[in-house]
């Protein structure tokens, strides 16, 4: 197979590739491999495979870490949301790995290098293909880079959308609202309480510092909890 130049991929991901074979394995799909009457390349499905569970170890550290009074149940949650197929998706986008993905025609035609699961297939492949060479230090600065150190707006996002959607599949339609209970602490170092309330009655509790954190984590009260509004 042709060398290419992944110098514009490398620079975006701050990690340059010794074995770029191993690179472009990751970014092989399993159509073009198909299509390859001879010396058929290795597709990326192994590498997504190490990849997706480097990914989910990084992340789960990460929140067993920085959440100590979170059972079980929320911390799967929270990393679910974290390393979902719209993020990694997102993140390969944003990373260029769509332009580098290597797709058989027909993939290609039917517009597969746009697919949401394939884009995020190939994040984690490439994550994967980084750990493999670099250790799990290379792989651990791009998740904390790309992912973790985003961690609150990722939450928020996701909590307060899944609480909404729920919300929204009620009969009745009860409004959803936020409302600070309390502000605590220096100017310079906030906490907030903030509630939720669904049709008027309060269902979720979360403290944070600051109001977007504290919002999050009263959505994922109220989630956590599994309420239902009749």
């Amino acid at each position: 197979m042709t060398q290419r130049d992944y110098t514009k991929l490398e620079e975006k991901i701050a990690y340059e590739f010794k074995d770029k074979n191993l690179l472009c394995t990751a970014l092989t799909h399993s159509s073009y491999t198909n299509e390859c009457m001879v010396d058929k390349p290795e597709c990326y499905e192994r590498l997504e495979f190490l990849g997706d569970a480097v990914l989910e170890l990084i992340v789960s550290e990460f929140l067993f870490k920085k959440m100590p009074e979170k059972r079980e149940g929320a911390l799967s949650s929270l990393r679910s949301q974290l390393v979902c197929e719209q993020s990694l998706s997102r993140l390969s986008r944003e990373l260029g790995i769509d332009e580098f993905l290597l797709l058989g025609k027909g993939e290609e035609t039917g517009g597969g290098r746009n697919k949401n699961s394939i884009l995020c297939d190939a994040f984690e492949s490439v994550l994967g293909a980084v750990y493999l060479e670099g250790g799990i230090e290379a792989a651990h600065r791009i998740v904390e880079r790309e992912i973790l150190s985003k961690y609150e707006d990722l939450i928020v996002r996701n909590y307060k959308s899944e609480l909404q959607e729920m919300v929204d599949s009620l009969d009745n339609k009860p409004g959803v609202d936020y409302r600070i209970l309390e502000e605590s602490g220096p100017d310079h170092d906030k906490i907030f309480k903030v509630g939720v309330y669904i049709g008027g009655v309060i269902r979720g509790i979360g403290v944070g510092k600051n109001k977007k954190e504290a919002q999050q984590l009263a959505a994922a009260a109220a989630l956590e909890d599994n309420i239902y509004v009749s």
